[in-house]
This record gives structure tokens, sequence and C-alpha cells, in this order.
């Protein structure tokens, strides 16, 4: 079974205020797969008939509240699970679950977590050691597992514009590093740092509306490719892409491109 080539991430900030954009992006880079983060809209109010029309496969994942997630792939998926396979559902919707080709994709919209100490950040670093379990019961290693989309966190000093300014802040602490390392731990590796080992402002994926954090490269890199051995082998290339930060009323984070070999 043919794994697929290219995979796009994208925290679209409201599919349907961005439809153009996502629309547009997509005729013209073609991506195989494509993990949409932060839909804002309601299962059955989701735009589902220009995606069709444009070939793929529609997954979604939504609600009234801020969060939602959809998968788009070219060819059907072989199973699909939304939400976590365990446990009660979340009211706000982030965790869609597709295998296409083989591979066992996760587009993922991890809680922000909106200030520490408060019962928000305890249940970010909760949610990601759920993700944590359920990569446990479910896969494997050596299995193909690719994990995508809006992590809300920063793992490293290269990921952030300013460690003086982000240190102590949301995104950026000791809490939320060890709770994505523990959850890397399972066996995932860093596809884009696989490739710009050294990279900073080139490699930030959001920029704050407020202020003047694009024309300054005031950015974080918060939207990553982690994948298994056996992908991340095959990782040839991953990239953000600017482009659209450019455009009317763009979404405050950029499309990251992964491709396979």
């Amino acid at each position: 079974m043919n794994s697929p080539r290219t995979v796009l991430t994208w925290n679209v900030n409201s599919v349907r205020s961005r439809l153009d954009h996502v629309l547009t992006y997509l005729s013209e880079h073609e991506p195989e797969v494509v993990c949409l983060q932060e839909t804002k809209v309601e299962d059955k109010l989701f735009p589902r008939m220009p995606f069709v029309e444009l070939g793929y496969h529609v997954e979604f994942y939504g609600g009234k509240t801020h969060a939602g997630v959809a998968t788009l792939s070219k060819r059907p998926p072989e199973a699909v699970v939304r939400g976590f396979h365990e446990g009660p559902e979340e009211e706000r919707r982030r965790v869609l679950f597709t295998r296409v080709g083989g591979v066992a994709i996760y587009n993922l919209y991890v809680p922000n977590g909106t200030a520490l100490g408060t019962d928000a950040f305890a249940y970010k670093l909760a949610w990601l050691r759920r993700l944590r379990a359920q990569l446990d019961a479910q896969h494997r290693p050596d299995e193909p597992v690719l994990l995508c989309g809006d992590f809300n966190i920063a793992p490293a000093a290269s990921d952030v514009y300013s460690v003086e300014a982000m240190t102590g802040h949301l995104h950026f602490t000791p809490e939320e590093h060890a709770a994505l390392a523990d959850l890397l731990a399972f066996g995932l590796r860093d596809c884009f740092r696989k490739h710009h080992p050294d990279a900073v402002a080139d490699g930030f994926t959001w920029y704050d509306y407020r202020g003047a954090s694009w024309r300054r490269r005031e950015g974080l890199r918060i939207d990553h490719f982690y994948a298994s051995p056996p992908l991340y082998d095959r990782c040839a290339a991953v990239d953000p892409d600017p482009e659209p930060r450019a455009w009317d009323q763009p979404s405050d984070h950029l499309p990251v491109l992964a491709r396979f070999t």
C-alpha cells in the first residue's frame, strides 16, 4: 500500500472564514493529505463540497466551541476515529485519527492552556498524557505513525523569537516541555529538525495578530510533524510557507508541508 507523499498541516482559525485561502492553497499545491485545525464549525455546517470538488475525501470532527479538526485525503482512509479511542468525549474536539495508505495519522489541536497555574493548563498536560497512553495502547514505534498539527508548545530555544521574552510564559514552560518529551518518548522524532537543525525564524509557524510580530518576524514554532522511525527515515522535507500570512485577513498560523519518499 502506497503511503502519502505529501502531508499539509494548517491551523486555519475558522475554515469558513478562510475557505477561499484554503481552497486556493490546496489547488496550487495539491497535498495528498491535509490536516486542518481550529476549524470552528459544527459538523453539520462544515463546508464539505468545495473540498470534494478538489478530489478530497473529507473527515471532520468539530463543534460550537473554538476547536475542531478536519482531515482531507486524496484516497479514502482505511480507518477513522473521532476523538480519543477510549474514555469520555471532549467538549472541545481536538483529535482526529485516520489511517491513509497504511500510515496512522493523528491530526491534533493540542489545548492552549490559557495561563500557568489554571485548570486549563493542568488539562493541557493531562491531555498530552492521555494521548501518550493511547499511542502505547494502539501502536508500536516500528509502525508508520505520524502526529501533526498545532501543539501549542515551542520545544526549544530555537523555536521562539526570544528566550528572554518567553521564559516562564505559556507555550515555553518546563512543564509543557516535559509533557511533550514524554509524548515523543513513545518513539517519535521531529521531522522539521531533521532538515533544519539550526533554523530559527525560518521555522516559525505562528505570529500574533497583535502588534508588529509578523513584520518583525517575532514568532513561535508550535505546529509540528512528529513521526515514528519508519516514517521519519522517509521524510524528505518539512517547510512552513509564509506566503498565506501576507494574504488579506490570514490565519495567525502558517501552513506547513511535509514530503515523504
